[in-house]
This record gives C-alpha cells, sequence and structure tokens, in this order.
C-alpha cells in the first residue's frame, strides 16, 4: 500500500494571512492521506496567529501532525499555540508520537523541534561556559527523545518530523557560518541508530531539498521558500527490510 504524505514548513502565517493557504490546502484530501507541518507555523508564535493556521486548514480532513518551530516560540505563548493547534485538528509532537492508519498500513511519526550545534568536525560541545552547555544539551536532549521515539514505533512506515535539520546537505545554499545554528549531526544519528523511512524538517529557506543521512535515511527540507510550492507530496510503500541500523524501510 502507497501512502502518501503531504509534507511543508515555515509557512509563517501571520494574523493578516487570510486566504494566503487556504486555497492550496482545500486540494489536500484528494492528492496526499496525511500532512506533516516542520515548523513555523507562525510568524510570532501569537495565539492569534495559531487561529489563523487553524483557519486556513479548516477544509483539510485528513490528519495533520505538526512540530513547532523557533517561530512558534517568539512570543511566549508555547502552551496557548499548541492548545489552539490541537483543538483546531492538529496534532502537535515535541519529544513524542503518534500512529496513522491509512487502508491498512500504520504510519508512525515521532516529532521533536530539535535545535542547533553544527555537524561533524564543525559543531559545538557542552564544555565550557554555562550557556554553552544549556545549547548543546538542549540538542542532545532532542536526538535522545527523538531517537527513543522512532525506536518505540512498531508501525509498517516509520517518519521523523523536526524543524531543525539532520544533516547538511539540505543546508546548501545558506551562509556556512550559520549551519551551527539550523541544525545538528546529533540528530542524524538518533535516527541511524533507531531507523526510519524519511525524514522531515524545514527552518533553511535557502537550503535544498533532498539530503541523506550518513546511514542511508532519506531527508527532504520542505520549508516553504525551498520547495516552491504550498505542500511537497512524498509517496513512501512498506518493504520488508529491517528497520534499524540505518537500514532503509520503504521506496519513494
Amino acid at each position: 500500500m502507497t501512502v502518501r504524505i503531504a509534507a511543508v514548513g515555515d509557512v509563517h502565517v501571520g494574523t493578516d494571512s487570510a486566504g494566503r493557504l487556504a486555497e492550496s490546502f482545500c486540494s489536500l484530501d484528494a492528492c496526499a492521506d496525511l500532512l506533516l507541518l516542520a515548523g513555523d507555523l507562525t510568524r510570532t508564535g501569537t495565539e492569534d496567529e495559531a487561529a489563523c493556521l487553524v483557519r486556513e486548514l479548516a477544509d483539510v480532513t485528513i490528519p495533520t501532525i505538526a512540530v513547532l518551530g523557533n517561530h512558534d516560540l517568539h512570543s511566549d505563548q508555547t502552551e496557548a499555540v499548541v492548545d489552539r493547534l490541537q483543538r483546531g485538528g492538529v496534532t502537535v509532537l515535541e519529544g513524542d508520537t503518534t500512529t496513522v492508519d491509512v487502508h491498512g498500513t500504520t504510519v508512525g511519526i515521532a516529532g521533536v523541534r530539535g535545535f542547533g550545534g553544527g555537524f561533524a568536525g564543525r559543531c559545538a560541545s557542552d564544555f565550557g561556559e554555562p550557556e554553552m552547555k544549556a545549547f548543546v544539551r538542549t540538542t542532545k536532549r532532542s536526538a535522545e527523545l527523538l531517537q527513543h521515539g522512532l525506536s518505540s514505533l512498531d508501525t509498517d512506515l516509520r517518519i521523523a518530523l523536526l524543524h531543525y535539520s539532520p544533516v547538511p546537505e539540505t543546508l546548501v545554499g545558506e551562509p556556512a557560518e550559520i549551519f551551527p545554528f539550523l541544525g545538528s549531526y546529533l540528530l542524524a544519528e538518533a535516527i541511524d541508530r533507531a531507523g526510519a523511512d524519511l525524514v522531515l524538517h524545514g527552518h533553511a529557506h535557502r537550503g535544498r531539498e533532498r539530503g541523506i543521512t550518513p546511514g542511508g535515511v532519506r531527508v527532504r527540507n520542505v520549508a516553504q521558500p525551498v520547495i516552491g510550492a504550498p505542500f511537497r507530496v512524498y509517496e513512501l510503500t512498506p518493504s520488508t527490510a529491517v528497520a534499524g541500523d540505518g537500514a532503509q524501510r520503504s521506496s519513494m
């Protein structure tokens, strides 16, 4: 059974965004089985902006799952934003999982925002100042939660939904100096240990769509400025490959 996954991130809905996404989103039910939102759903992270996004999604009836991004935390209204989205039918993940049944095929999604830190050879370490330790430990905790979530899923397909990138390939096009603020290799290590069929993230507006973890798991940057479309649809088909240790488990 092929599962069609619509994905987009960085839609940055504001209180003046009425109608900007609704017309495109109303076609989702015909072309996808579920919708995944890869963070930066709002412009400045207010409850009013979250309510605007819910209205834009009003005609979407397929399951909708999201993680938050850095913009969604800006106004310190995180709880209100999450509550408004969930009351509007959006499942918001942060270190946890959800499972969707698509015509008998189970799809498990492990979601975490992630954080920065950089990539192999050019990364931060939790040594020195308390601020640096806190920065890196935030990413370490995110990676731990992601690995645990993916490992806990006993489903036909497993997807990692992030905001920050686990690989540098999808950041190419951004200034190299800011790569440490766009993602972390620790997220990729977690994914490769647990196994997954697909990784989705946003955040890097000037990056590129396609990448791969060192263990061979496909990564897609679905930030709306990157995909240049209201959303992108990916098709996954379960295979008999064994999960874990970076094994591919589906075709796309």
